[in-house]
This record gives C-alpha cells, sequence and structure tokens, in this order.
C-alpha cells in the first residue's frame, strides 16, 4: 500500500482483498499471510487491523447492515412518493453495486462461512421491512407494495443471476437499475 492510510480506508482495502482472495481460492484455503502479501504489508499490519479470517468476514455484513440502517434512515427523512421509489431503488442498486458484488460472489462461493457467520442476518429482514414500508408509503396497494418491493429485492436477484456471465460489474448495475425501475408502481 502506497503511502500512509486512514484507518478506515486501510480496513476497507483489507476487505476488498480478502473477499477477492477468499473468492478465487476459497476461505480455508486464504490464509492472513497471503492477504497481507497481496497487500504489500506485515501480518501484524493486518492483525492490527483484524484479528482473523472471521472478524474480517464479520467486519464485512457489519457494514452491509450499517449500510441497510443508513438507507432506512435517509428515507425516514425523505417526503414519500413516486419520486422516493425511484431513489429509493437506485440506492438499492449503488448499495449492492458499490461494495456487494464481490460480497455476494464471495457468498456464492462461501456459503457455510457466510451461514456460521453472518451476524444479525434475522435483522436484516427486519430492516429491509421497515424500508418497505416507508418507501410504499401510506396507503399503498397491495399491488403497489409488492411492485415496489419487487423491484427493490430485484437487485439482488440480478445481481445474482449474473453470476457466470462474462459482463462488466457496471454493465451490472446498470442492467439491475433499468429492471428495478420497471417493477416500480
Amino acid at each position: 500500500m502506497a503511502g500512509r492510510r486512514r484507518g478506515d480506508d486501510t480496513k476497507a482495502e483489507i476487505r476488498k482483498v480478502a473477499i477477492e482472495l477468499f473468492t478465487e481460492q476459497g476461505y480455508e484455503a486464504t490464509s492472513l499471510r497471503e492477504i497481507a502479501e497481496r497487500l504489500d504489508i506485515t501480518k501484524a499490519a493486518l492483525y492490527y487491523h483484524f484479528s482473523s479470517k472471521e472478524d474480517i468476514v464479520r467486519s464485512l455484513f457489519t457494514e452491509h447492515l450499517d449500510a441497510l440502517d443508513d438507507m432506512v434512515a435517509w428515507a425516514r427523512e425523505q417526503p414519500p412518493g413516486p419520486e422516493l421509489r425511484v431513489r429509493a431503488a437506485d440506492r438499492m442498486v449503488d448499495l449492492i453495486a458499490g461494495g456487494g458484488l464481490p460480497a455476494m460472489r464471495f457468498a456464492l462461493a462461501n456459503q457455510r462461512v457466510v451461514r456460521d457467520l453472518h451476524p444479525g442476518r434475522e435483522n436484516a429482514f427486519e430492516r429491509l421491512s421497515e424500508l418497505f414500508k416507508i418507501v410504499a408509503g401510506p396507503g399503498a396497494t397491495v399491488e403497489d407494495e409488492l411492485r415496489m418491493r419487487a423491484a427493490l429485492l430485484s437487485v439482488n436477484t440480478v445481481l445474482l443471476a449474473s453470476q457466470g456471465l462474462d459482463v462488466s460489474d457496471e454493465k451490472i448495475a446498470e442492467t439491475a437499475r433499468d429492471i428495478a425501475h420497471l417493477l416500480l408502481p
């Protein structure tokens, strides 16, 4: 890593490289030493930020849950209506496409690890349910509510469906956004 980085930047870079290696080689086959070598840092420097591979994975999921919390808080502050639905779909694409594609690839390649280490997975649905309720707005019809939920959830579906396609992450995000917009009420 060239130059001095802030701690958060270093942690983000460690997560990024670790997820790449876990996906390429498998979680069990990847060592902290390999992660440190890929980053061109010492193992001690890696340990300063994360005590174990498990700590890296937990941090990734905690970061995702925090981002969902931020999205719910943002939605609460917005006026209800069609514009909120479009902006929420766009934010969902940005959330998932930003760090979500590598994390999703990791999750698909390492399902047991995700099942064992994912903190707060029972609360992810609660967060999404709250987001759905806010974005749908008061008095939404059942069809509007379901279309809005389908639009937001379609982002994950498109990302899952894209596995194995020879296409850029940017194209996947663009397509996810287009499909989500088509589903919105």
